[in-house]
């Protein structure tokens, strides 16, 4: 599939397919989010966080980092079966302890009201787990058109069933319900797409390196779960469901724009990176142009957070804009630190990552409890973008300067977006100073701030993305191999 000088556009493609899906999908949640947050009140949005927060969680467990090395291996098709069998009885093994145990997990959680949420959703272990294999295949061959159906079809599910059934009274389990219906029917379309018949086998040989490559990258991103979810047990103990219901609006907020190119950089980094020639080229561009999509989104969104939520949600969310101000800024490094860890995963470099992981849950922890009791949900949005700054973004940077990388070149392409950014978001917090009524306010301070970038920055992202289509090319020895997968 990728030849030569064709992995930049190809990647690009990827790219294009994987961020129209994103951003299409986080409108249709965007207005979802709004009915349902007319719907629901501040304590049943928080009594299902926390029921999801425990799926999120397992879900990263029952991959075991298997889908990784199936994107990178040299001979897919061989490990296939024997990641097949791993993935389902990891996944089945996980759903009969969640079923088991759900009541005591809600007790634990602080949210007894949680417990048929969690034990619906425990389903989907199971189905993550049989899914590995038709889900790496198709990100190996950039099929993100294909993910874009399969998502899209997932979408319309859960909120048809959702929505119909918190008009019958189902409350919080619609949710659940809603999740679990969807993830079935886009089981049976990732396998239908990539073309993968369910096979199932063990061999010896293999189970030991696939475990050696894929269980820290497992860890890792259980603890990279439990950097996104810490906050909400913390919360949930210290302030309560309430208080959670308040937070995790702006989070799902600060994650409109976010999620869209987080879910774009961890689509095709690690297959780019797999194959890419040049790697210091291939990182700095990436980089760059994943920066320039995030640092200005969040840095607006920061400083018009109250418009924000006044506007769509309405003003009994606003305790939630304090929030939103700071999570706006975490999620620009957010999208970053997805490209780095892309980076090392197609080096070889997993046990990196988790030790970073290590030391950001470490950090996290203490600083959103210390900022929770201090200055509420609030104190935890900073605790989150301070921890960011101050002890994750050093420690990517210094693990990528071992890794042989060079930091200059890196943070000097990011250099022209960064101050584009900075002069749109004074722009925004001028023009949101001039206009008390919140639609005028988010209208004219974000159209401000939008047309102050395209011209300080709209002709820089260009020639990058222009660039990144024409290079770099692909390792000769893996261009046979994504011939065959």
């Amino acid at each position: 599939m990728t030849q030569g000088g064709t992995l930049g556009a190809t990647a690009a493609r990827a790219a294009l397919w994987s961020g129209l899906g994103g951003i299409t999908l986080r409108l249709g949640s965007f207005v979802v989010g709004i009915v349902l947050a007319r719907i629901l009140a501040p304590e049943q949005f928080g009594v299902f966080a926390i029921a999801l927060t425990v799926q999120a969680i397992l879900m990263t467990v029952a991959d075991l980092g298997l889908s990784a090395d199936l994107i990178r291996s040299d001979d897919p098709m061989r490990i296939a079966p024997t990641v097949a069998t791993l993935g389902l009885v990891s996944g089945g093994l996980l759903t009969l302890a969640t079923l088991v145990w759900s009541g005591q997990i809600a007790e634990l959680l602080g949210s007894s009201a949680a417990a048929s949420a969690i034990a619906v959703l425990s389903v989907s272990l199971v189905l993550g787990g049989v899914t590995v294999v038709p889900f790496a295949m198709l990100q190996r061959r950039f099929q993100q058109r294909e993910l874009f159906v399969v998502f899209a079809v997932d979408f319309v599910v859960s909120t048809a069933v959702t929505l119909s059934l918190v008009g019958l009274g189902f409350g919080v389990l619609a949710l659940a319900i809603g999740r679990v219906s969807a993830q079935v029917v886009s089981t049976v379309l990732q396998f239908v797409f990539a073309r993968v018949v369910p096979r199932f086998g063990v061999d010896r040989t293999v189970v030991r390196p696939v475990l050696a490559f894929g269980v820290p990258i497992a860890a890792a991103n259980l603890l990279s779960w439990a950097l996104l979810n810490a906050d909400n047990v913390i919360l949930a103990r210290v302030l309560g469901a309430t208080a959670l219901g308040f937070y995790v609006l702006a989070f799902n907020i600060s994650n409109w724009p976010m999620s869209a190119l987080a879910s774009v950089v961890r689509s095709i980094s690690l297959p780019y990176f797999s194959r890419a020639e040049s790697t210091t080229d291939a990182l700095a561009v990436v980089t760059a142009l994943a920066w320039a999509l995030a640092l200005p989104a969040g840095g607006v969104l920061a400083v018009l957070s109250d418009p924000v939520i006044s506007v769509v949600y309405g003003d009994k969310w606003l305790p939630a804009a304090p929030v939103l101000a700071a999570l706006g800024v975490y999620g620009a490094l957010r999208v970053v630190f997805d490209v780095f860890a892309g980076f090392l995963y197609a080096r070889g470099l997993s046990r990196p990552v988790l030790w970073i992981q290590v030391v950001w849950l470490v950090a996290i922890v203490g600083a959103v409890l210390a900022g929770a009791q201090t200055l509420g949900i609030a104190g935890a949005g900073w605790a989150h973008a301070i921890v960011a700054v101050v002890v994750v973004l050093p420690a990517y940077l210094l693990v990528l300067r071992r890794a042989g990388l060079q930091i200059v070149p890196l943070l000097r392409e990011t250099a022209r977006p960064t101050i584009a950014a900075a002069a749109a978001i004074l722009v925004a917090f001028g023009l949101r100073m001039l206009f008390a009524e919140p639609v005028a306010a988010l209208l004219v301070a974000g159209g401000g701030a939008l047309l102050t970038y395209a011209v300080l920055a709209g002709p820089w992202v260009y020639r990058r993305f222009r660039g990144a289509r024409g290079g770099p090319t692909a390792r000769p020895a893996e261009n046979a191999v994504s011939g065959r997968g």
